[in-house]
């Protein structure tokens, strides 16, 4: 079925076999125009965008997951089901849960935990806590080690909902469940890649944090998070 609702490519070949997916089409844009040649895009579909090009002379693709559970879980279960994606790498901002990790600091999540039911609608799966594909996480690791880009690998929170009421309850959910940060996307990105049989992993640059109060521009997450573009960009086939 492609082209999808969401992707109007309409040939599998002009998608790469990975895939580095972040949540601004505009990091997408900076991420293409500062890493990759012969750059071709195969998708618009409500400026989510989507590129393929070659990285030192290796093929892989950049596209956008728009915010939040839906919209990732949407983008990548058409990459992965149709068009026969193979490996998400999901980079995005997070959220620090603890003054541990630091504004910039690189974090592999290893597993993310989750109060969202979209799991559950998705395939009837009951658990809270989904991990990432410990063999596409191995190889982040090594390349990470290889760049000498030091990086946390834990636990993450995925959270339906950016704006709390109670904005403390971030101190239970790290004592509880061990998460050191907060993002909005990785735990519906990495059911999808079980349920399908793909492999899916999560690179994170700290942009704020809860316990210090501390804090990025809008400007500096769109362009500044390179660590986590350089550790996935490693991925190129």
């Amino acid at each position: 079925m492609i082209p999808t609702p969401h992707i109007e490519s309409k040939n599998k070949d002009e998608i790469a076999k990975t895939v580095i997916m972040p949540g601004d089409p505009l990091r997408a844009k900076f991420i293409v125009d500062t890493f990759l040649a012969d750059v071709k895009q195969f998708n618009k579909v409500r400026n989510v965008f989507g590129y393929t090009g070659t990285y030192r002379g290796r093929r892989i693709s950049v596209m956008a997951s728009g915010m939040g559970m839906p919209s990732i879980g949407i983008y990548s279960y058409e990459l992965y089901k149709f068009y026969d994606v193979e490996n998400i790498v999901r980079i995005g901002s997070c959220g620090g849960y603890t003054p541990e990790v630091k504004l910039y600091d690189v974090i592999l999540a290893k597993d993310a935990w989750s109060e969202s039911s979209y799991a559950k609608v998705q395939s009837g799966y009951e658990g809270d806590i989904i991990e990432g594909t410990p063999e596409l996480n191995r190889s982040l690791i090594n390349y990470a080690n290889e760049l000498g880009i030091p990086i946390h690998i834990e636990r993450i929170h995925t959270s339906d909902v950016f704006y709390r009421e109670n904005f403390d309850e971030y101190k239970e959910i790290y004592e509880k469940y061990g998460c050191v940060a907060v993002e909005m996307e990785a735990f519906a990105l990495f059911h999808n890649a079980k349920v399908l049989g793909r492999n899916a992993s999560c690179l994170l640059t700290v942009s704020d944090n809860l316990a210090t109060k501390e804090i990025t521009t809008s400007e500096e997450r769109q362009n500044a998070f390179t660590n986590m573009m350089k550790i996935a960009l490693e991925m190129a086939e």
